[in-house]
């Protein structure tokens, strides 16, 4: 006899009690009556045999088999919709989900969007954030952009731009020191860390010369948007791709102290499953995007 499985619904109701961590909230998310929540909930658990939920008066909790399932109905959710999303955009022409570090994707790649739209106005471009290497085979991605240096097994990698990296600071926090105006002086500044690049600034300071200086010393920052704001809120000195900081040193919010010129490891790169070189959509996203960065270069 086949496997008893739970209805679409059934995990739907799950995944937003889950969220919300109320059967209450659900039931007006889902809109639907809070009993119709309740009976959904507990013929789940009677079909897995388990409970996924601990209730403590109006409170609920996930217990570690609810944890546990979430992560998977969770996942296969979000699959099922970009299934649909795709299929159903196919009526106007092409989809294709890129995944691209949030900074780039915000400060480079947006802006020119559409000039990508104008050249194929078959193509539909979806972006979500990564900021690390992923499974294509797990997630629903065509391609992605990536910072790094050629450290995505699997993969095409096609380099794009953003090798160049700049000490950057506003005119307010050089003010506040003028010592630290000098090489020397950076021994008495903060330098603001990227927390998923901890030896970028033992590169930089090695590769400028500079000695004598704590590379580890500073507040630390997940992510490049976040690592500018702070650089642009006076609070030290950043380390960041060049492209990425074009319009505030324009406009002078950051200014380059030092005349140090330096090219990282990581740079910006195109990637993609060996087996998509001939995807029509990926190989037009690659044409245009190197013909963008040589341009921008």
């Amino acid at each position: 006899m086949a496997t008893a499985l739970p209805t679409l619904a059934s995990l739907r109701t799950f995944e937003v009690v889950a969220r919300h961590m109320s059967f209450t909230r659900a039931a007006v998310e889902l809109n639907i009556t809070q009993s119709a929540v309740s009976r959904q909930i507990r013929w789940l658990e009677e079909i897995l045999d388990t409970s996924l939920f601990h209730r403590v008066g109006h409170r609920v909790d996930l217990t570690s088999d609810g944890r546990a399932y979430l992560r998977d109905v969770s996942g296969a959710l979000r699959k099922i919709e970009q299934s649909t999303l795709r299929l159903r955009s196919k009526q106007n022409g092409s989809i294709l989900t890129l995944a691209t570090p949030p900074a780039f994707g915000m400060r480079w790649l947006i802006p020119r969007l559409p000039r990508f739209h104008k050249a194929h106005p078959d193509i539909m471009v979806s972006l979500i954030t990564r900021a690390d290497a992923f499974d294509f085979l797990e997630e629903s991605v065509d391609a992605a952009l990536h910072y790094g240096h050629n450290d995505w097994s699997g993969v095409e990698t096609v380099p794009l731009l953003g090798d160049k990296v700049v000490l950057v600071a506003s005119p307010n926090y050089l003010e506040s020191d003028v010592s630290i105006r000098q090489p020397a002086g950076l021994k008495n500044a903060v330098l603001l860390q990227h927390l998923r690049r901890p030896n970028a600034w033992v590169e930089w300071l090695s590769a400028a010369g500079i000695s004598g200086v704590n590379a580890w010393a500073g507040p630390g920052y997940e992510h490049f948007y976040m690592l500018i704001q702070a650089a642009v809120s006076g609070l030290g000195f950043a380390l960041v791709p060049r492209i990425l900081v074009e319009e505030e040193i324009r406009s002078g919010l950051l200014v380059e102290p030092l005349d140090i010129h330096y090219k990282a490891s990581d740079i910006y790169s195109l990637v993609y499953p060996d087996d998509r070189s001939d995807h029509r959509t990926i190989m037009s996203l690659r044409a245009w995007l190197l013909e963008e960065c040589l341009a921008s270069e």
